[in-house]
């Protein structure tokens, strides 16, 4: 890895003015987000800000995205409450210290694994498993803030056990705080469209529009700190976020306490893992946009080394995060620079914002987190699935209701597991056809698919799968089962095109088969066998043994073994 980073070398003035616009707009999304993540976390509103600083600069020094902005994401915030809340008691220091303790042993997992060049882990954890866990926690986040939008006291760590206390709790709703939340919800969700149309109506310019219109947020924290300002709320049942210590955090070394590491080594490999896939997945999309390329190795020391700057400055754990990365994206930045300038803004909030926010009603960072995990839930992944792929369904479907009923934890593990089942499931039953030729080409297909020709006294079987321990046996009984049915048949041809490996297994299968056609008077033939496997093969016995014999392509071994005299079927 170079010593400075490769976007320095051309960096002109034209970029660092992209790159600041981006900077600006960034830094005007994430105060509001950062001091909701912190309060998602169940730690002081700070500590979402310096989060939101330190990371960002070491991202942006080792990181291969141009436009991937780190900080705090609702998901691993979420994670971060459930691990640390089985420690300790939110709020208090030991919980604030294990939080800390947990950004500092996901950024040592996270180099470790790149160190180990670890990045191809992105591609275990499947697509359909990633998008129902992030739906679930989405679902778990929203209805956790209800209890800040209504003002009463609520608890759990699974939607069954939320929505019992809620209910549990629901006489004692502040409705001063409930007005607040619901005004604040409609209005961020009004904004998302509706605030950019008025402003260009308005006459405005329409990047300052659009960058007014990002602010949304911003605006909805002012107007309701002056309310609460105003009319003294607090007095009245409202909950607020209180003093917020001024300033940047100081650098101390988390603690080192043995136990409370061991503690936290499960929870913190999980959110190492769901961070880095969501990282990756963000980076890969916003990448392919411009024809750049991320090196998931380079990102798991680049995240690894942002949660190490965020334990160091008093932080929690941090990763990609999708909206800010979008945005930073759509606002033009070129380059990581943005992500600096966007801390330097957060540091500046930091310095001289921080007395503000002493009235801000945590009803307003509620509905801030309501809204910005809505975009998160996408229910039409399951229909999508039910009609694309039945496993891929049940892997969806495992998920979410893991997630929902038994926690953060055992839901991605209930997904990851589920997976791996079904993939070992599906391959242990391998897809294989009876293939015919097409009429006048030497070209062989599904029988059940196309008009081919066959001959009865050979049948032509195609593998799609590589043969292991697992699936051999299918095959074999597959293979029994016809020659039962069919009293002219003396050849079966093996097409080998989609076997990648045979393990010693199925080779043992094989044998077993060569060996039972045999004393059937029917002989054993394969085709087209690519060359590692037929290395294998020719370092054992197997071939010399072989009652029938390897052809190059299939087409030549139908023509070497049919029997003219015979007609053929026509299917």
């Amino acid at each position: 890895m170079p010593m400075a980073p490769e976007w320095l070398r051309d960096y002109r003035k034209e970029t660092f003015v992209s790159d600041l616009l981006a900077g600006i707009i960034v830094t005007i999304m994430l105060i509001p987000q950062s001091l909701a993540y912190a309060l998602l976390a169940g730690l002081p509103a700070e500590m979402g800000l310096y989060a939101s600083i330190l990371p960002l600069v070491a991202y942006a020094l080792l990181g291969s995205s141009r436009t991937l902005s780190v900080g705090p994401v609702a998901v691993i915030s979420l994670m971060t409450a459930m691990a640390v809340g089985d420690i300790a008691a939110s709020g208090s220091p030991h919980y604030i210290e294990a939080a800390i303790v947990l950004a500092a042993l996901s950024g040592v997992l996270l180099l470790l694994m790149g160190v180990l060049r670890l990045g191809f882990l992105a591609n275990l954890l499947s697509h359909p498993v990633v998008s129902g866990f992030i739906t679930a926690s989405a679902v778990i986040i929203a209805v956790g803030q209800f209890r800040h939008l209504l003002g009463i006291p609520a608890q759990g760590d699974n939607l069954i056990a939320l929505l019992a206390s809620l209910f549990a709790n629901i006489g004692a709703t502040n409705w001063i705080t409930l007005g607040i939340g619901l005004g604040a919800t409609g209005f961020l969700i009004w904004s998302r469209r509706g605030l950019l149309r008025l402003l260009l109506r308005l006459g405005l310019p329409e990047q300052l529009s659009r960058i007014l219109a990002k602010a949304g947020p911003v605006l909805v924290i002012l107007v309701t700190v002056a309310l609460s300002y105003l009319f003294q709320l607090g007095a009245h049942g409202v909950a607020l976020v209180g003093e917020v210590p001024r300033g940047l955090p100081d650098l101390a070394l988390p603690s080192f306490d043995a136990e409370l590491w061991s503690q936290l080594l499960v929870s913190a490999l999980l959110i190492s893992i769901i961070g880095f896939v969501e990282s990756v997945s963000v980076g890969k999309t916003l990448a392919a946009k411009r024809r750049q390329r991320i090196d998931p190795n380079r990102e798991l020391v680049a995240l690894g080394g942002a949660n190490v700057a965020s334990a160091f400055s008093g932080g929690f754990p941090v990763t990609g995060g999708f909206s800010r990365s979008v945005v930073n994206f759509d606002a033009g930045a070129q380059t990581p620079a943005a992500s600096i300038l966007a801390a330097m803004g957060i540091a500046l909030a930091a310095l001289f914002l921080t007395s503000l926010l002493f009235y801000l009603p945590k009803a307003t960072l509620a509905a801030t987190i309501v809204v910005a995990v809505s975009s998160l839930v996408d229910f039409g992944q399951i229909r999508r699935a039910w009609h694309y792929s039945r496993s891929d369904f049940i892997a969806i479907v495992t998920t979410i209701i893991a997630t929902l009923t038994l926690g953060i934890e055992l839901g991605v593990l209930a997904g990851i597991l589920s997976s791996v089942l079904l993939h070992l499931y599906k391959t242990t039953r391998p897809h294989i056809a009876i293939v015919g030729a097409v009429a006048g080409t030497e070209h062989y297909r599904n029988v059940e698919r196309h008009n081919v020709i066959t001959h009865p006294n050979l049948v032509s079987l195609r593998i799609d799968e590589s043969l292991y321990f697992a699936n051999s046996s299918y095959l074999e009984d597959y293979i029994y089962r016809l020659v039962a049915e069919s009293d002219q048949l003396e050849h079966v041809i093996l097409q080998c095109t989609a076997v990648n490996e045979i393990d010693m297994s199925a080779l043992e299968t094989l044998e077993a088969i060569d060996h039972r056609l045999q004393e059937q008077g029917i002989r054993l033939h394969l085709s087209e066998v690519k060359g590692p496997v037929m290395d294998a093969l020719q370092s054992v016995d197997f071939l010399r043994q072989l009652s029938g014999e390897v052809f190059l392509s299939h087409h030549q071994a139908v023509k070497a073994l049919k029997r003219d005299e015979i007609e053929p079927y026509i299917i």
